[in-house]
């Protein structure tokens, strides 16, 4: 029963890093409701984690200092998710990746925990414009390849036209591409033009072009467009998906990969 015990804990605290690492800190009370356990259990954890990660503890929570520096991302539209139900997305992505394929990951959490599951494989390459998934990857037996370009704070993502004209000389087999909107008439969509055109590129650059997204992002359509659902290969979400959207995909092709 303790090796039951022990290993529920550790998978707590490995959410509590990654939260850490996206967010820059989390308070004691965070955890209690994300993870339904009590203080006394957040705090010991924050004391354990202090002695094996670059976590600082403070008063009421603790901060990452990875890079020496506490930024706040904002992945308030992300808050319904946990991070597990986001590990199952991942997953099912990662299955699609073989030895020696070269894929790109675009910014986003779940490609963050993509990257995270591929740390421990060999013989492929990774294409990305997110510095946080780069830094993942480092110390792997996985190739990295990071575009140029600025590096939008609240996300990590290199922009511009720096990063698009290198992209451009690139192969890709397989695009993993994060979306904050997905819908028959938008097609896949997000809030930053800056993000969307990067995508664009990489998506231009690839072979097949795989949507990741949780249902939250179904039916949704944000400010600016990366591609029409007919530049997909597939979609890879959590949950079947709506009528509408499941006709249109199936019109154009696109498989669908759902996690059980």
């Amino acid at each position: 029963m303790a090796d039951v015990n022990g290993s529920k804990g550790q998978r707590r605290r490995e959410a509590v890093l990654l939260l850490l690492k996206q967010q820059g800190r989390v308070t004691i009370a965070e955890m209690v409701e994300r993870f339904g356990c009590s203080e006394a259990t957040a705090r010991r954890d924050l004391e354990q984690m202090e002695t094996e990660f670059p976590v600082i503890r403070t008063i009421g929570g603790a901060m990452y200092d990875g890079m020496n520096s506490v930024r706040d991302l904002p992945f308030a539209e992300k808050e319904g998710l946990s991070i597990l139900e986001k590990e199952r997305i991942a997953e099912l992505a990662a299955s699609l990746i073989y030895e020696g394929d070269v894929i790109a990951l675009s910014g986003g959490t779940t490609n963050f925990l993509i990257a995270k599951i591929l740390k421990s494989r060999k013989g492929i390459t990774v294409v990305t414009n997110a510095v946080n998934i780069a830094m993942e990857l480092a110390g792997s037996d996985i190739q990295v390849v990071v575009t140029g370009g600025i590096m939008r704070h609240n996300s990590f993502e290199l922009c511009g036209p720096l990063g698009e004209g290198m992209v451009s000389h690139l192969h890709i087999g397989k695009m993993f591409i994060g979306v904050d909107g997905i819908s028959a008439a938008g097609g896949i969509t997000t809030y930053s033009e800056q993000e969307a055109q990067i995508a664009k590129a990489l998506i231009k650059r690839s072979q097949a072009a795989y949507a990741v997204f949780d249902h939250t992002k179904t039916g949704r359509t944000s400010l600016f467009s990366i591609a029409s659902l007919t530049e997909l290969r597939g979609v890879i979400t959590d949950v079947p998906l709506t009528e509408e959207l499941e006709a249109a995909v199936e019109q154009h092709g696109i498989s669908v990969h759902v996690t059980g």
